[in-house]
């Protein structure tokens, strides 16, 4: 599961603070990137290799500064040193490596500066070292973020009908009845509903439960519950604290989600 926005960057800003003054290539890249993959609770380790060894355009033997197979490759430099060579040198690697390891991203620094080049859509971000926790976003990615593509589709459809319908029969199962079960099911249905149509931003309903929740189902209704609180919250009456992935939700004005309701319990095949 990967952290929450709010975790990542207040590593971003401890990250930036320690390596404010460092200037040797040589001497800490490979504990700049080490701390840099940190920020987003990753090991470095467990997804990358440093000097991997490669043969470059001009068929002589090259060594990438750091590389995580298919994803992402970085040429680092020491401070004030050019990032568009930077950025060649990288490209000059790409005939040696296999069509499976090429890279979505190439990132070059100098240690006060980053630029990041998304390579499937030609995108460029350069930003300073201290701005890191302004553009964490951009390394979603790493995080463990994945961007989605939603194709349009009826809201909701008979299949969304059916599978509610058997959520419904099991939960009555379980014990979950009553008055209770219908509010639940028409604010799941609102949701659902939200997440397709705009209400919400496309997708995140969908996207938060995938996230954050157990695949055996044994935390969702706790999740669900903090759905349901934000939704009957306004914005300026939230905590200043809030998991960015939960204070993304808008507030539904109504009494939809004003009414407490004891949580729900569920599984995995009924998550």
């Amino acid at each position: 599961m990967p952290l929450s926005w709010n975790e990542i960057k207040n590593r971003a800003i401890n990250f930036s603070q320690e390596w404010e003054n460092e200037s040797s290539e040589n001497a800490e890249a490979k504990s700049f990137w080490d701390s840099f993959f940190n920020v987003f609770g990753i090991s470095r380790r467990r997804v990358a290799t440093f000097e991997q060894s490669v043969k470059k355009s001009d068929n002589k033997q090259g060594f990438i500064d750091l590389f995580w197979k298919g994803v992402i490759l970085v040429e680092h430099k020491s401070r004030g040193k050019s990032l568009d060579k930077a950025f060649q040198q990288a490209i000059d690697y790409f005939p040696g490596l296999k069509e499976h390891e090429l890279p979505k991203y190439i990132l070059v620094s100098d240690f006060a500066k980053f630029r990041l080049y998304n390579l499937d859509t030609d995108e460029q971000l350069e930003f300073v070292l201290k701005d890191f926790v302004n553009h964490v976003h951009y390394f979603d990615f790493i995080a463990g973020y994945e961007k989605r593509v939603y194709k349009e589709q009826d809201p909701v459809n008979i299949q969304a009908a059916e599978l509610m319908g058997k959520l419904h029969d099991r939960l009555e199962e379980v014990g979950y009845q009553g008055h209770e079960l219908e509010v639940y099911l028409v604010r799941l249905l609102f949701c659902l509903f939200a997440d397709d149509t705009g209400i919400f931003e496309k997708g995140i309903f969908q996207e938060y439960l995938d996230l954050h929740t157990q695949e055996d189902g044994r935390d969702l209704a706790m999740h669900l519950n903090s759905i349901f609180h934000v939704l009957n919250q306004p914005r300026e009456k939230r905590l200043t604290n809030l998991d960015e992935n939960l204070a993304q939700f808008p507030y539904v004005n109504g009494k939809l989600f004003e009414e407490f309701l004891q949580p729900a319990a569920f599984d995995s095949e009924m998550r």
